[in-house]
């Protein structure tokens, strides 16, 4: 009996992918593998149909670090519609009603935002990917379905009015993991009386990466389609960059040998705790082997390795 052949290339990196509107998160997802021939890759933090921006692809050893990308911060441009509510929280949902928007100045706009700074509480709305029993939220919302949603504990870092216009409020925001852009709009419009919902959304940073570095996916496909697969190598970051916000410390090559082999190194000049980068030293370069973390009494142990030192 024979082997059965596993299909596409071995890929490892990431690509800061720039999610067009009108596409699902895991249809770009798939298009992107597809374009690489990958056998393997992964994207960190979906984003609606709706919005674009910012979506990183992570291939072959860098999904051992999506976690590392899921927990980080984002940043965000949205504009939404004051005096318009729908069921989605956005411009893809269907109209539930429409109401009279107040005159609001640029002070009272302050004292309004500053009431969703800090550490807020959102409720889902059930148009969202949150598992309920097994069944995400989205599809019970299509089949009429309401459910109780527990509030979640998210934090907005900075929320930002860059303009109000004909009911129109463009706002940047940066915020924690988790934290719903749609529902902020609900949450704004029922502070208001008078409804709001997203039109436009876009994610400008993920965790260490910017838009200015992604990647459209266009030029993805036209490459792939050319069969260029050294030009799109060239758009691949290294794995490490899925970790690049930690601290790094170089281990002397035997030290990086038993940490592979599970058992916890001390490392002079590290710092004194919390997960970090790791490398080993070799005869000609610094190799990314991984992340460990540092415990109180300076031990590094390994948490998140690679399976070898190639793919720095």
């Amino acid at each position: 009996m024979g082997r059965s052949r596993r299909k596409g290339r071995d890929v490892d990196g990431v690509l800061l992918l720039d999610k067009p509107s009108g596409m699902t998160s895991n249809a770009a997802l798939q298009t992107i593998k597809h374009a690489f021939y990958a056998r393997k890759a992964g994207h960190t933090g979906s984003l609606d149909p709706l919005a674009t921006g910012v979506l990183p692809i992570c291939f072959g050893q860098a999904t051992r670090f999506s976690q590392f990308l899921l927990d980080a911060d984002k940043a965000y441009e949205a504009t939404i519609r004051l005096g318009v509510s729908t069921d989605s929280g956005d411009a893809d949902g269907k109209v539930l009603e429409e109401s009279n928007v107040p005159n609001i100045d640029e002070s009272s706009w302050e004292r309004l935002l500053d009431k969703f700074r800090g550490e807020v509480e959102q409720v889902p709305n059930m148009f969202s990917a949150i598992k309920v029993d097994g069944q995400p939220l989205y599809r019970l919302a299509r089949q009429g379905i309401e459910v109780e949603r527990a509030p979640r504990q998210v934090t907005i870092y900075s929320l930002v009015l860059r303009g109000c216009k004909d009911h129109q409020v463009q706002l940047g925001i940066r915020c924690s993991k988790g934290t719903y852009i749609r529902c902020l709009a609900q949450d704004i419009g029922e502070e208001l009386g008078c409804g709001a919902h997203v039109t436009q959304l876009r994610r400008i940073s993920s965790g260490p990466f910017a838009i200015e570095n992604a990647v459209s996916i266009d030029r993805v496909i036209d490459l792939a389609e050319s069969r260029d697969f050294a030009a799109l190598a060239e758009h691949l970051l290294p794995v490490s960059s899925a970790v690049s916000s930690l601290p790094a410390v170089t281990l002397p090559y035997l030290s990086a040998l038993y940490l592979r082999q599970g058992q916890p190194v001390q490392v002079g000049g590290a710092p004194t705790d919390g997960m970090v980068r790791l490398y080993s030293e070799t005869e000609d370069a610094q190799v990314f082997i991984g992340v460990g973390e540092i415990d109180g009494d300076g031990l590094i142990a390994p948490r998140r390795l690679l399976a070898d030192s190639g793919s720095g």
